[in-house]
């Protein structure tokens, strides 16, 4: 399962490089124990344009990466895009990079991953992957994100029920 980070697992704090105002997400620590309790392999997908921005440096999203670890348990992967909204990559949310990359580095098929994010443009990264989207709105979600969104859920442990099907816990990637 791959999340969003910003707004989904931690506290959305706009190009944050401090691990010291990292914040887990109401129900995140509860979510993620959900998804590794049924032995799937869980993942974090996120842009990151403050690189590209110049107003963090890859070391200090690494040491956020690191502090997310730290409060909610090592993810299997990261996969995080520096580039800005201009620079026409194809890893940036809402194109489907990130999630694909994520997919093969865990060995799984992208039709089995779910992607919960906060934003339009992680289900549409979902979709554009062939993944199952789960929105998790916010206050910082559009409410046409919200009504075009074929699934989503009112936290984030609601959403996580809602990719496992309340099946029992089998190993399965999703």
């Amino acid at each position: 399962m791959l999340f969003d980070r910003d707004g989904t697992l931690v506290v959305d704090v706009p190009y944050n490089g401090d691990p010291a105002r990292v914040r887990p997400m109401p129900t995140a620590a509860d979510a993620v124990r959900a998804v590794r309790a049924h032995g799937v392999a869980v993942g974090v997908v996120s842009n990151q344009s403050g690189v590209a921005r110049g107003l963090l440096t890859r070391r200090q999203v690494e040491a956020v990466q690191h502090r997310v670890d730290e409060l909610l348990g090592d993810f299997d992967v990261w996969a995080v895009c520096p580039h800005g909204p201009q620079d026409g990559c194809r890893c940036r949310k809402p194109a489907p990079g990130l999630v694909l990359a994520a997919c093969r580095r865990l060995a799984v098929d992208p039709a089995r991953t779910a992607v919960i994010g906060d934003i339009g443009a992680d289900l549409a990264a979902a979709r554009a992957a062939g993944a199952r989207g789960i929105l998790v709105p916010t206050p910082a979600t559009r409410p046409a994100e919200t009504a075009a969104a074929e699934e989503s859920a009112r936290d984030l442990l609601a959403a996580v029920r809602l990719a496992l099907g309340g099946r029992p816990p089998s190993g399965a990637a999703l």
